[in-house]
């Protein structure tokens, strides 16, 4: 069974087959797929789901908590199952890629609390931009990334 999956079991919150389907899709560690592709593959599993069944359950997932919306420049929303380990997002700028990283330190210590505004920061979100090894192999000669 998926971690996802186990977290909403733990949480009581009713597993429908359509529920069970799009926790199934985004079960893995570099999973980051749009809505649409979540659809996709959630009808290969079961024909009968939505598009809207699918909304529905990614945006009950994010407000529990147990999924993070993956904003990037312009495109599609991504919904990261990975919500409960610390990580950040290495982004291809040309294809879109998405890798989950682990860099060291604690990104909140290092902003010092003169430049908080006194804010009670609750979370930090670091986006790495490049391109991924297969943009780079493509990108012409002394053209920057």
């Amino acid at each position: 069974m998926s971690d996802l999956l186990e977290r909403l079991r733990g949480r009581g919150w009713r597993l429908t087959a359509q529920r069970r389907v799009v926790a199934e899709v985004l079960n893995g560690d570099h999973v980051h797929y749009t809505a649409d592709e979540v659809h996709a593959r959630a009808i290969e599993r079961l024909p009968e789901i939505s598009r809207a069944t699918v909304y529905n359950t990614l945006g009950e997932l994010v407000s529990l908590g147990e999924v993070i919306e993956v904003s990037t420049d312009g495109r599609a929303k991504r919904y990261d199952p990975n919500a409960h380990r610390a990580h950040q997002h290495l982004v291809c700028s040309r294809c879109g890629t998405i890798r989950d990283v682990h860099p060291s330190g604690n990104p909140l210590a290092d902003l010092p609390a003169e430049e908080r505004f006194g804010f009670a920061v609750s979370a930090v979100e670091v986006t790495y931009r490049g391109l991924c090894p297969e943009c780079a192999a493509t990108e012409p000669a002394g053209q920057p990334a």
